[in-house]
């Protein structure tokens, strides 16, 4: 096994999971949902039908159902209205990113796997701080030592906006698939989403970004 892919389900975990194939080819790569009681826990079930659409040797789902007894947030209350803050959303769940790296670092070290990608991005987020790079290389560092093991994360998109992204799946051919088969949206509706909810205002910027470059001649 090459590589571990946290997989959500999502825009960003799906061209993920399509580089890390396309790189190690489908039988050496895994990957690995979390179903953390999410309001968007639509994402899980679209992760299952991603992860046998690339063919992934293995695919793992990871119940963290505690998360709700550290934390509250407009992800995991659904009756939480979704806000913009000042600096982010109020849908950031603490910490997040911290755990899902090390679950996802300590099965690839079982499985014998070095890299584990994730689709986390500074260049055109909605400020999450454990989405900073400056943040993923303290965590890589910090899991090195903790499992004595080589692991390394892999961000394609970190310093990629989302109208990059979106011409990167049409040059991997699955531009249709990310469009269609992908839930991004903080209500579980997958594609386009609500189009009110700042994940599905943050794809659909870069969709039609994307799209009027793509017709300039």
């Amino acid at each position: 096994m090459k590589a571990v892919v946290v997989l959500s389900g999502g825009q960003d975990s799906a061209t993920c999971l399509a580089l890390a194939v396309r790189k190690y080819g489908a039988g050496d790569v895994a990957a690995i949902t979390f179903d953390y009681g999410q309001r968007h826990s639509a994402e899980t079930k679209y992760a299952r039908r991603l992860a046998k659409r690339f063919g992934v040797s293995a695919h793992k789902v990871v119940r963290l159902g505690f998360y709700r007894e550290l934390t509250t947030n407009a992800l995991l209350d659904a009756a939480m209205p979704i806000r913009r803050g000042r600096k982010c959303p109020n849908t950031v769940v603490e910490g997040r990113n911290a755990f899902f790296l090390l679950a996802a670092s300590v099965w690839a070290k079982s499985l014998g796997a070095t890299d584990v990608y994730t689709g986390v991005s500074q260049a055109d987020s909605s400020g999450y701080p454990d989405c900073r790079a400056a943040f993923v290389r303290a965590q890589e560092r910090a899991i090195r030592l903790a499992l004595d093991f080589p692991i390394r994360i892999v961000t394609p998109f970190m310093r990629m906006t989302k109208a990059a992204e979106w011409a990167l799946a049409a040059r991997l051919g699955i531009f249709d698939v990310i469009r269609d088969e992908t839930v991004t949206c903080y209500n579980g509706i997958p594609g386009k989403g609500c189009g009110r909810c700042p994940a599905c205002r943050l794809r659909n910027r870069g969709l039609r970004e994307y799209e009027r470059s793509a017709s300039l001649p």
